[in-house]
């Protein structure tokens, strides 16, 4: 399935945080292509292709809508709507099935879903779903996600981000590297997700591109407040309050730095 190139333009007044939505769906090849459309359409999207892997990056991030699969290895998607629900954990959830019947769609609502669609199935019928979906849920457009780790503080609403009480500007592109590192904090996110989800799945230029944006956020942040991890990828530290006795230091100061430990 090959989704049209959509572009999308937000109402004046909106958001300026995307809506964020996961995918979760083991052929690579449809998740691929749901990913690139979603994401001409204005989305932040991420993909897993293993139930459990969805249940734990839905459990962990912020997410305003999940694309689910049923039919996944280590656990179903009916098992992976139902555990979610169970945790309290109401976003939105679109299900696709290869499946057809009604006591496909009836077991698939009946453990929390919100809506059904089997394949195969239009893209744009899907796009309609997935706004409807945003619409009714309204989680995204008002939130206001605070991110804080020692001194750091992002609000990935606002976009903006403060080192105590002195506020560091980032340009876009740096911001959104330094997103997806904070809603995972601890774990290690690949320079691929990264490219993914800044750059998008178009993007063929030199994946060192990311290590160019992690660079000039040491710079501005702290040199130790984000860890490379040797062939796996990038991890976002939880910096160490300043001592008592260390005066302040102003972020970004050519020779300075502050004391980051994981």
């Amino acid at each position: 399935m090959h989704p049209p190139v959509a572009h999308h333009h937000p109402a004046r007044g909106a958001a300026r945080r995307p809506f964020r939505l996961l995918i979760i769906e083991d052929e690579k090849r449809l998740a691929l292509s749901l990913a690139k459309g979603l994401t001409a359409e204005g989305y932040a999207v991420d993909v897993v292709h293993d139930g459990l892997e969805g249940l734990h990056r839905a459990s962990e991030s912020p997410y305003d809508l999940v694309v689910l699969d049923i039919m996944l290895p280590g656990l179903n998607g009916y098992r992976v709507c139902s555990a979610l629900r169970a945790a309290g954990n109401d976003v939105p959830i679109l299900m696709l099935t290869a499946k057809d019947g009604e006591y496909d769609e009836a077991e698939g609502l009946d453990t929390g879903a919100d809506d059904y669609l089997t394949k195969p199935f239009s893209y744009v019928v899907l796009v309609a779903r997935v706004k409807a979906l945003l619409r009714r849920g309204g989680q995204g457009a008002g939130a206001s996600p605070v991110h804080v780790l020692g001194e750091l503080r992002v609000d990935t609403a606002a976009r903006r981000v403060f080192l105590g009480e002195d506020e560091a500007t980032l340009t876009a592109k740096e911001f959104s590297v330094l997103e997806q590192l904070v809603v995972r904090a601890g774990a290690v996110v690949s320079k691929s997700e990264i490219l993914d989800h800044v750059w998008d799945f178009a993007y063929d230029g030199d994946p060192n591109i990311v290590e160019v944006y992690v660079s000039a956020l040491r710079r501005k942040l702290g040199a130790g407040l984000i860890r490379t991890v040797r062939g796996a990828g990038y991890r976002l530290e939880r910096p160490e309050p300043p001592s008592a006795s260390s005066g302040p230091v102003a972020p970004g100061a050519p020779g300075e730095g502050r004391c980051w430990r994981s």
